[in-house]
């Protein structure tokens, strides 16, 4: 179930240099949009929309761990909006958070959600067995597939959130040479804006700098702070920064690849565990009750939405 929120984005985030560094790893207030109170997953509604002998089925095929225990963890790597907002009381709100309370109560067992210290540490946590399962969504990349399993719900694209009126003139990212992008540490983004630098480099211009944050709210806010020209990231989250920013940012870059081919993002299991066909099963539940579409509308999504999840999608 979401909070409501009081405290804007702009408030949450503004501020000099000095703001930045005190930010840390705390997490930021952020508003939700629809009406005040709503919900797309309230108690009871999600279990009257799924047949019972499906319900039935998927309960099944739960790990006996998690149905003894009656509850399973979900890491996430802080928050990335309009998917995850984590509170300062550690409660989460988003599309993704709604998501996978759904799956929860599908599974008969409560979901509890858990911050990471960044997306490289659920990674690394979830091939290792340290966590359980995360709704994300993160990036499913080939490489990454070889450690662990990507159960992908959403598609995403690429972009830039820049200073209203776009100073820079940010067109893409191969107009980003000499310029100081910022971008989520450990994510896919860093990865192709490092490669833009050596690019440039290559082609006798001004490298890229690099400016890699542990999370949203801190590389947002180092634009907004003038520390860097632009930030690099999903253009689902970009949009609601944007949105929340009272015309100070406007996205750039929209409409090109970016680096990127077809982009799927999703829940991420350890290499073959159960968890995958379970939280497959369970979606594909979810998409057909109308429930997933439901949740992405309310929070803005509907362009990021696929027919049916998918394992491991990703083919780049």
């Amino acid at each position: 179930m979401r909070i409501t929120t009081t405290a804007r984005l702009v408030t949450a985030l503004a501020g000099t240099s000095l703001a930045l560094t005190a930010c840390g790893s705390d997490p930021v207030e952020l508003d939700e949009p629809g009406a005040e109170g709503s919900t797309a997953t309230s108690a009871g509604s999600v279990l009257d929309r799924l047949d019972e002998a499906e319900v039935d089925r998927i309960r099944e095929m739960v790990p006996q761990e998690y149905a003894d225990a009656g509850e399973i963890t979900a890491v996430n790597s802080g928050s990335f909006p309009p998917y995850m907002i984590v509170q300062e009381d550690g409660t989460v709100e988003g599309a993704s958070a709604e998501l996978a309370d759904a799956v929860g109560e599908v599974w008969g067992i409560e979901v509890n959600h858990v911050t990471a210290d960044g997306l490289s540490s659920i990674l690394t946590g979830m091939s290792s067995g340290r966590f359980d399962f995360a709704f994300g969504p993160v990036g499913d990349f080939k490489e990454r597939q070889a450690e662990n399993d990507f159960v992908d719900y959403v598609q995403e694209f690429v972009v830039f959130a820049v200073e209203q009126g776009n100073p820079e003139g940010i067109e893409g990212l191969d107009t980003t040479c000499g310029l100081k992008i910022a971008v989520q540490a450990g994510g896919s983004a860093e990865r192709v804006i490092k490669e833009q630098s050596q690019s440039c480099e290559d082609g006798g211009e001004a490298p890229v700098e690099v400016m890699s944050f542990k999370d949203q709210p801190q590389s947002i806010l180092s634009v907004r702070s003038g520390r860097a020209d632009a930030f690099f990231s999903s253009q689902a989250p970009l949009t609601y920064f944007v949105e929340q920013s009272e015309g100070e940012l406007e996205l750039a870059g929209t409409g090109q690849q970016n680096g990127f081919d077809t982009l799927y993002q999703g829940a991420v299991v350890a290499k073959d565990s159960d968890l995958g066909p379970l939280l497959q099963e369970t979606l594909a539940a979810l998409f057909e009750a109308g429930v997933y579409d439901d949740v992405m509308t309310e929070w803005n999504l509907s362009d990021n939405m696929i027919d049916e999840p998918g394992m491991n999608l990703g083919v780049s």
